[in-house]
């Protein structure tokens, strides 16, 4: 039986309680918060400050969690979203160069659909990436109305250098319009050579969580991943709704709120911050997440 948490008196301090059970569980301190390494006494692990309560972390049993950041969403020759590219830079600046350090693993997780996704794919889904939908929605941020939905071309994309590229057919696996943003993917290719590369997988749905059966959630498993930190657009919808499937099927919740970014109004954001320090996991900032790897430097 779990027992109760008391952060409210001195006497408390020192004394641990576990939280889960014998196969998953915490281990909670007033003094340290929460340690999330699942009982390991090996290792390089990581303190982290939180908008709620310290967390320490298992670095060889994390993972980054990058979510959509594709030429489709971001790049302004298709796409107008400041808060998506503020975040990009957030990741090459900071968040990419630190996770490296610290060997943690560096996982993509992008929209890449097959024919068979979009012909099992429902309705809603679909319905939310039709342009004529879209644009009937008031509070839709400004799109141009290049597509008519999953699998159609987009054609021609003239970039803000000049130059011309084939967008491709919607969200398609293999097309531009559907890989990493330019400057991230050279991030991410760059990984390639490296003795830890980043990871790479498709969804098709705006979860990439949502089935008990598919590479990434094998890939996680595998290799004993049990922390996930996530990043990406939008916050409020592909990324709260993967991070809420992790919830559920076990896995830890970080939310690096910075990192994140959408074009829906301040207050989604908000809320999904809110819920997420509330009751699904933690939240930080990317310094937070920078002092932290930096201070097992000094050490």
């Amino acid at each position: 039986m779990e027992q109760p948490i008391n952060t409210n008196t001195e006497e408390s301090d020192n004394e641990t309680v576990v939280i889960g059970s014998p196969s998953n569980f915490w281990r909670f301190s007033s003094k340290n918060g929460f340690d999330l390494t699942r009982g390991g006494y090996e290792g390089n692990f990581i303190r982290f400050e939180t908008t709620k309560m310290p967390i320490t972390i298992d670095p060889a049993r994390s993972a980054l969690v990058i979510i959509d950041m594709q030429n489709f969403f971001l790049n302004p020759a298709i796409n107008s979203h400041p808060a998506g590219l503020a975040a990009s830079q957030q990741l090459l600046d900071y968040v990419l160069p630190t996770t490296r350090k610290i060997a943690m693993q560096v996982i993509w997780l992008n929209w890449g659909l097959t024919q068979e996704d979009i012909d099992q794919a429902p309705p809603s889904v679909k319905a939310a990436f039709q342009s004529d939908t879209l644009t009937c929605l008031p509070s839709a941020a400004p799109r141009k109305k290049i597509y008519k939905g999953f699998g159609t071309s987009i054609g021609e994309i003239k970039l803000p250098d000049g130059k011309h590229v084939e967008g491709g057919r919607l969200l398609m696996r293999d097309t531009w319009n559907a890989s990493l943003y330019d400057p991230l993917l050279e991030s991410y290719n760059n990984s390639q050579s490296s003795s830890k590369p980043d990871q790479l997988f498709h969804k098709a749905r705006v979860s990439g969580l949502w089935s008990h059966e598919s590479p990434i959630l094998s890939y996680l498993q595998s290799n004993n991943i049990v922390t996930l930190f996530f990043a990406g657009v939008n916050t409020d919808q592909c990324v709260s709704s993967t991070l809420q499937d992790a919830l559920s099927k076990n896995f830890d919740c970080v939310l690096l709120r910075d990192a994140c970014g959408t074009s829906s109004p301040s207050f989604a954001q908000q809320c999904i911050e809110y819920n997420c320090a509330l009751y699904q996991g933690f939240v930080m900032d990317v310094e937070m997440f920078s002092r932290g790897v930096h201070s097992l430097e000094q050490m």
